[in-house]
């Protein structure tokens, strides 16, 4: 069992930066695969990015790629997503995602992970 919570979402302009962080709870955080996912109104939940359990395994949604970037720190149990050159598009609900057991193949799937946080709020305006 792992419970995560997201912290670090706001309101900001185009082109400014946020840094969202989920912490988890347990004494196993390293075996989990963690994950950023995210829901604007109306649309389904996507993945964004994605990182294996040692941190050398990334992966990140076309949209995000040299614009976010996701990092772990195991000891403090905690993941990362800084996100720079916001666009409004990148408005939406921000959730954190841990699954233990997951293969790589399956990273940026919705329904391969059992444990979500309840969600950080990013809006950009233009």
């Amino acid at each position: 069992q792992v419970q995560l919570v997201e912290s670090g979402g706001g309101a900001v302009q185009a082109g400014g930066s946020l840094r969202l962080s989920c912490a988890a709870s347990g004494r196993t955080f390293s075996a989990y695969i963690m994950a950023w996912f995210r829901q604007a109104p109306g649309k389904e939940r996507e993945f964004v990015a994605g990182i294996s359990m040692s941190g050398g395994g990334i992966d990140y949604v076309d949209s995000v790629k040299g614009r976010f970037t996701i990092s772990r720190d195991n000891a403090k149990n905690t993941v990362y997503l800084q996100m720079n050159s916001l666009k409004p598009e990148d408005t939406a609900i921000y959730y954190c995602a841990a699954q233990v057991g997951l293969t790589w193949v399956n990273v940026k799937s919705t329904g391969g992970y059992r444990y979500w946080g309840q969600g950080t709020q990013v809006t950009v305006s233009s």
